[in-house]
């Protein structure tokens, strides 16, 4: 699949489409090899990654659901997104925590590790596309939180949950983007 064509199918597809089909290792692997090619100003490699499968998701799903019961005031509290927490966790085949490793010199802005950490969440993203995986970039509040769940190394941070699964093909609608020519302005002289 030529670049520009992977680039413009990408979409997020939610755990609620996901079939109940494995996602291979092989495949998980190359996604985050992919991941790891993103660029990265001198060289801190920033994103780090914990693949949270099996049991392991119900456990994440509980946590997750819990901590929302617990950070959530009573008059803003919904059932169906207590629910919602829960179920996102065991219909995805995979879980992939985004975290990022804050450089201990701080020889870059953090913003740089952030963007740089993203850049490899796209990489996973069009890897994905690619191979006719369907994938969600969340980060909730609760991300705040993953302190409680994760061991992290210091400095270490979540910045949200990549959700993978594999899902029914369908006649995808094309996504509607205003035209570039509003955002680009060419200065030759």
């Amino acid at each position: 699949m030529a670049i520009s064509k992977i680039i413009r199918a990408r979409r997020s597809i939610f755990p609620p489409q996901y079939i109940d089909q494995p996602i291979s290792k092989v495949l998980i692997e190359e996604v985050l090899e992919n991941a790891n090619h993103a660029p990265t100003h001198k060289r801190t490699e920033p994103w780090r990654f914990k693949i949270v499968q099996g049991d392991a998701k119900d456990r994440l799903g509980v946590f997750l659901s819990d901590t929302y019961t617990d950070i959530t005031p009573d008059d803003k509290f919904s059932p169906f997104k207590y629910e919602k927490i829960k179920k996102n966790c065991t219909s995805a085949h995979t879980i992939i925590a985004i975290c990022m490793q804050r450089d201990p010199k701080a020889s870059i802005p953090e913003w740089e590790e952030v963007a740089a950490t993203a850049m490899a969440v796209q990489n996973m993203w069009l890897t994905c596309t690619a191979n006719q995986i369907g994938c969600y970039w969340s980060s909730p509040v609760l991300i705040n939180d993953m302190d409680q769940f994760f061991d992290f190394e210091e400095g270490e941070s979540c910045l949200g949950f990549f959700y993978m699964g594999h899902y029914e093909h369908t006649e995808m609608i094309p996504i509607k983007r205003n035209s570039i020519t509003d955002k680009v302005v060419w200065m030759d002289s």
